[in-house]
């Protein structure tokens, strides 16, 4: 009979021991990688394997929904979210020439060279520099939208290190590709805001445009999150800078194309900046790869497609976590049959 109470009660506390290790509210630290310091945030254990969140154009870490990042914490991975350069709690560039991001965005639409301060591969430095820092050698990626395209350049700088990728609402950059509308792009140019509510307006219109339009409209909601990103950090020159790091990025079908990396390529049927034909495009130029296109899904996490996005993320997450763990026991295994 004790033993059954005991039973009970492991089985009653297991829920709890899995909500206190990926607890989303562990404290956010800071990394010193090369010029740059990078706010960061650890969920998990520190013996899970990793998993890296690579956010978007001017996302910060808590875009990544807390919701999620606990779902794949309590997969068996220790997840790892940061702000990227430029934005949120992480350095902010110093001076930079004056760049003016119309001009710029004309010179893209002619195929013409764009001039940008730093590029989407010293981004992926600094994501490699921050596992580094970790000390963490091999990982798995998952990347949104630039995210997605700074994840691509971690894989081939670092094959070696990267034991799967996930790419999220992203693009190969490849000419030719459908692109956003005019109107899409000067909205997400647009950072003259006199004050924080106009701020947090524009911030609102910005992320209507990019909502699926199977979801009603939520303006009350919109705000909330526009809040809350401008009352943790507000830099909109860092987001036009990473915006000219994305225009003068060349076409990454040559890199994808010599990645043999394990990947997973998931896109919206309603993606309005980034049109469904820019994953199917990513996937058929990663050799193995999987794509799944989700109805609806749009250039934004909402609530509605939480649960199509896990469904189609987490099996592959998990079965690759395994593959990794017995790939490193049976390297365990020999390493100890040589001594």
């Amino acid at each position: 009979m004790r033993g059954l109470f005991l039973l009970v009660a492991l089985l009653c506390g297991l829920p709890c021991l899995a909500a206190s290790r990926c607890d989303v509210q562990a404290p956010v630290a800071q990394a010193a990688v090369g010029s740059v310091r990078l706010a960061y945030q650890s969920i998990g254990s520190a013996g899970d394997p990793a998993l890296l969140l690579v956010m978007g154009l001017g996302g910060q870490l808590i875009h990544w929904p807390d919701e999620v990042v606990a779902r794949l914490c309590e997969q068996g991975f220790r997840v790892i979210r940061f702000d990227n350069r430029d934005v949120g709690l992480s350095t902010w560039q110093g001076p930079v020439p004056a760049a003016d991001l119309t001009y710029e965005l004309l010179r893209y639409r002619l195929g013409l060279v764009v001039r940008a301060p730093y590029s989407l591969r010293d981004m992926a430095g600094d994501a490699l520099g921050l596992m580094d820092a970790l000390g963490v050698q091999r990982f798995h990626v998952l990347g949104a939208s630039m995210g997605g395209m700074i994840a691509q350049h971690m894989a081939d700088l670092a094959p070696q290190r990267v034991e799967s990728l996930t790419l999220i609402m992203t693009s190969s950059g490849a000419p030719g590709l459908p692109a956003p509308s005019a109107s899409l792009l000067g909205l997400m140019a647009r950072r003259e805001a006199p004050n924080r509510e106009a701020a947090i307006e524009q911030q609102a219109d910005l992320l209507a445009v990019l909502s699926s339009p199977q979801v009603p409209a939520d303006r009350a909601g919109l705000l909330h999150e526009a809040e809350r990103s401008y009352d943790r950090a507000f830099n909109p020159e860092g987001v036009q800078r990473q915006i000219l790091a994305i225009l003068a990025e060349p076409s990454r079908v040559e890199l994808l194309n010599r990645l043999r990396v394990p990947a997973l390529v998931v896109h919206g049927t309603a993606d309005p900046l980034l049109p469904v034909m820019h994953g199917v495009h990513v996937a058929a130029h990663l050799q193995g790869s999987q794509l799944k296109l989700i109805p609806g899904l749009a250039h934004r996490f909402q609530t509605a497609f939480k649960e199509p996005l896990l469904a189609a993320v987490l099996p592959y997450l998990r079965a690759h976590r395994l593959d990794g763990e017995r790939v490193a026991q049976w390297q365990g295994a020999e390493g100890s049959s040589r001594l």
